[in-house]
């Protein structure tokens, strides 16, 4: 009898130690600790975010952090269909403004209104992430800008000098054609790199944030001889594009650009660690785009993500600590410097001067990027639809004429203020 006793006792010490090991020996976590998955779309972020992980693991070392990216043209594919099944990562990056806030309005994200932090932010910037129904989810990360890089030893070389007009730009254009090197290194293969350099070279024309107002308001629309310069100048600058433009994509023109087979690149802020990891003894240089109507010269800016909460994650509470570590000045300070960007957290200085002085230029020369801000709504978006027409004008299929037609009665189908 005794010797029965003895052999269940034992038994029941086996099942004991077995539960204990499946609830927390395979996931190599200690009693107490939790694991946060973050999902994004920066696959070339991997080792930086792992940077700022460790830093937050500094004080809170209790919360294990994974950062899993997907492939940038997989990510939303694989995060829908996650949210739809009830999954998905614990902290999600956003899309910027429409996609982001679809997701909000599905009811896939927690509400952040009480986390501290975000009143730092100002109103434009949040706007991002904010609901329909004017709640916040999602923490503002970035600040996103667009203008003319160039190559600072072929403007040298040439005696060149940044632009200040128009036709500045156009003469200066012209001059560089005129020595045998491509004057704009822009493909038009891909659509988003259309409506980007629109996002560019379209406030030049149109008047810059007066006219943003003016038309998201409703009170002038896409068919206005404003907006129709500025797809006329689209027109008019592909005699400075690259031979066979049409067939060129993202990686065509970049790699024209930073060997020197091109003096101009319209592209975005991210791209400077990019070119210096290509080609570090490029010598590079922005200017914002000169204005054809006697405005000031801007530069484009958006907020380029936020990060949100599953409204499906167990561990909320955790997930919080993490977005409230994102809103301090310590991570502004390390994300501008570990990724070269702009940090969406104000009054965050950069040590690498040409980051310091997009930023500058964001405070006092900055207009939205229309298109992705406040047109990126219907299906096909506004936002594609442009990319497409733009596409086919410069196929020789579409006149600017229709490419500005075209974009107004996409706008109109779903955008209120312009029915």
């Amino acid at each position: 009898m005794k010797a029965i006793t003895f052999v269940g006792f034992l038994a029941f010490i086996l099942i004991i130690s077995a539960c204990s090991s499946q609830s927390g020996g395979d996931s190599g976590e200690s009693e107490g600790e939790v694991t946060l998955t973050i999902g994004s779309w920066r696959t070339e972020d991997k080792a930086s975010y792992q940077k700022v992980i460790d830093k937050f693991n500094e004080e809170n070392p209790d919360i294990n952090v994974e950062f899993k990216p997907s492939k940038n043209t997989e990510y939303n594919t694989i995060l829908n269909t996650a949210l739809q099944s009830g999954e998905g990562p614990d902290i999600i990056h956003l899309r910027p403004y429409t996609p982001g806030i679809e997701l909000a309005d599905a009811g896939y994200l927690e509400p952040l209104d009480d986390l501290e932090g975000l009143d730092q932010y100002p109103e434009e910037t949040l706007a991002a992430s904010k609901g329909s129904d004017d709640k916040q989810y999602g923490v503002p990360l970035n600040i996103s800008t667009t203008q003319m890089f160039y190559n600072k030893k072929i403007f040298d070389d040439l005696g060149l000098e940044e632009p200040q007009t128009w036709d500045e730009f156009l003469t200066l254009s012209q001059k560089i054609k005129d020595e045998g090197i491509t004057p704009i290194s822009l493909g038009t293969k891909e659509g988003w790199l259309l409506s980007l350099s629109h996002g560019i070279i379209g406030p030049a024309h149109y008047g810059g944030n007066e006219f943003v107002d003016s038309i998201t308001a409703g009170e002038t629309d896409f068919t206005s001889d404003e907006f129709q310069s500025s797809i006329d100048a689209m027109d008019e600058i592909k005699q400075f594009f690259p031979e066979n433009f049409e067939g060129l994509g993202m990686e065509d023109i970049r790699t024209m650009f930073f060997t020197g087979d091109a003096a101009m690149f319209p592209l975005g802020s991210w791209e400077i660690e990019v070119l210096r990891e290509m080609n570090p003894e490029l010598e590079l240089g922005f200017f914002p785009m000169p204005s054809a109507v006697g405005k000031d010269p801007t530069i484009t800016t958006w907020v380029d993500g936020s990060y949100a909460i599953n409204a499906s994650s167990e561990q909320k509470e955790a997930a919080k600590k993490f977005l409230q570590f994102m809103t301090t000045e310590e991570f502004g300070t390390m994300f501008t410097e570990e990724f070269k960007m702009i940090s969406a957290i104000p009054g965050i200085a950069s040590e690498d001067e040409l980051v310091n002085s997009l930023s500058q230029a964001v405070e006092n020369q900055s207009t939205p990027y229309m298109m992705l801000v406040h047109f990126a709504g219907g299906n096909p978006s506004t936002k594609a639809t442009i990319e497409t027409e733009l596409q086919g004008m410069y196929l020789g299929e579409r006149t600017p004429e229709e490419v500005a037609n075209t974009v107004q009665e996409s706008a109109k189908s779903w955008y209120e203020p312009l029915q």
